[in-house]
């Protein structure tokens, strides 16, 4: 039903009205603020008993302020802001009432003596009876209207219901509603936060794992650099050995050679001289020369196969075939096998030298 707002003669005088009475309107039951007023961290007020109720709807295990036991405070969002308000174990009781807006009231209601709402649904007049104020609700249509539309207008055959009554159920669902609402978008925004946390939680795990596994893959290439240069320590002194032994008879060939190679020019010059007395004078003692020279044995030389280094070789394809199986566990080490001897240590030492990974990074931050 259409109707007419009878407003225009009081809009200049209540315009300043109607914007203070919009600043004192409590976001959770859309009536104005009632005492005790509360002030919230975000600036932003609520009535106690509205702020209780979206605290307890956002936090259904939060205990009662008369249980025994001590409460553990609890949190919920501002309904204008979405600002996280926390709270210590005193709950809506620990904050902080503001006097301010509770003065501006009571000024308020000593200029107004009733409210602007009130005072605007009683110049509301009906269309059709223009003398007629808005004062029942049609059940039926879900339109308010007046007495004489009732007796003998469109709403006679309605079932009708005072105005206030109608107004104050559906404030108070409305209200309900809202309430509901933004207890239901809190336990949302929780669940959003836990899992922003999680997210978080695995990022770092994974980044702690891959430092792990980084450690314990640089312990066995620590292991391989050791042992390869162990063998090749046991190479380098085997062929040492061999190599002196075999200059040492090069060096003891090379003095017979040259020795004789002396004897046979010493030799082949006595046999140019021609006098006889004096050839014979030297012949004898280079004759003795020569058969001591003969006797000489030269026996001594590597056997063979000395040079051969064969037995050095080794098998690591069963060791490779090993290293493809490395994956992780499948499942938890038990108490037992995490105290073991090598499980211990190795876990503490991969923590230390995380550690010390991560020292530069945190004194960066510091600074």
């Amino acid at each position: 039903m259409n109707f007419a707002v009878g407003l225009k003669p009081l809009l200049a005088e209540a315009r300043s009205m109607e914007s203070l009475e919009k600043q004192l309107i409590c976001p959770i039951c859309l009536e104005m603020f009632t005492k005790p007023v509360v002030i919230l961290p975000c600036q932003h007020n609520l009535c106690r008993k509205c702020a209780n109720d979206v605290f307890q709807a956002s936090n259904p295990l939060w205990q009662s302020r008369g249980s025994s036991a001590v409460p553990s405070g609890g949190r919920f969002r501002c309904p204008s802001c979405r600002h996280e308000v926390v709270l210590d174990r005193h709950g809506v009781y620990g904050l902080q009432r503001n006097l301010l807006v509770e003065n501006i009231i009571d000024i308020y209601k000593q200029e107004s003596a009733r409210p602007l709402h009130a005072k605007a649904e009683q110049h509301l007049m009906c269309e059709e009876h223009e003398d007629e104020r808005i004062n029942i609700y049609c059940l039926r249509c879900e339109a308010p209207t007046c007495s004489l539309c009732k007796v003998f207008g469109a709403h006679k055959d309605c079932e009708v219901a005072p105005l206030p009554a109608v107004y104050q159920r559906q404030k108070s669902e409305l209200s309900d509603g809202i309430a509901m609402l933004v207890a239901g978008n809190d336990r949302i925004q929780a669940i959003i936060t836990q899992m922003e946390e999680i997210c978080h939680t695995i990022e770092e795990n994974g980044r702690r794992q891959k430092q792990h596994l980084g450690l314990r893959f640089d312990s066995l290439y620590s292991i391989l650099e050791e042992r390869k240069k162990e063998l090749l320590q046991s190479i380098a002194r085997e062929q040492e050995a061999k190599v002196q032994r075999v200059r040492g008879l090069i060096r003891q060939y090379g003095d017979h050679l040259e020795t004789s190679s002396k004897l046979v020019e010493s030799a082949i010059q006595a046999m140019e001289e021609p006098q006889m007395a004096v050839y014979l004078q030297h012949s004898k003692e280079l004759l003795k020369k020569i058969t001591d020279m003969s006797k000489v044995s030269m026996s001594s030389r590597p056997e063979p196969g000395y040079e051969n280094m064969d037995h050095f070789s080794i098998n690591v394809d069963y060791v490779a075939e090993m290293l493809r199986t490395i994956d992780f566990q499948t499942e938890p080490l038990g108490e037992e096998e995490a105290d073991g001897p090598g499980d211990g240590s190795e876990a503490a030492a991969d923590e230390d030298r995380l550690d010390s990974l991560e020292g530069p990074e945190a004194a960066e931050g510091q600074h």
